[in-house]
């Protein structure tokens, strides 16, 4: 079982694939996502969005304030500005 994920700000996509687990600071502290997680719609606090793909890959991408949403197994991270970290 896979996440969906997208990370997005303003003027551009970021990154799209599939994960095994998010992992994000938000206003209320730092949450992990793994597949089947409740729907949840977050404030981000900036900091890192930590991603690690299925076949095992992590990277993070630098977020600025946003939200991040959960729902059916998709994971969308919109930011006001985000970069991939390598």
């Amino acid at each position: 079982m896979a996440l969906t994920v997208n990370v997005v700000s303003a003027d551009q996509q970021v990154w799209s694939g599939e994960a095994t687990t998010v992992i994000a600071r938000t206003t209320e502290g730092e949450i992990g996502i793994l597949p089947g997680h409740e729907p949840l719609l977050a404030i981000l606090a900036g900091g890192e969005v930590r991603i690690t793909q299925t076949g095992g890959r992590r990277f993070t991408a630098n977020a600025e304030e946003g939200f991040i949403s959960v729902q059916n197994d998709t994971v969308t991270v919109v930011a006001r500005a985000a970069e991939l970290v390598s």
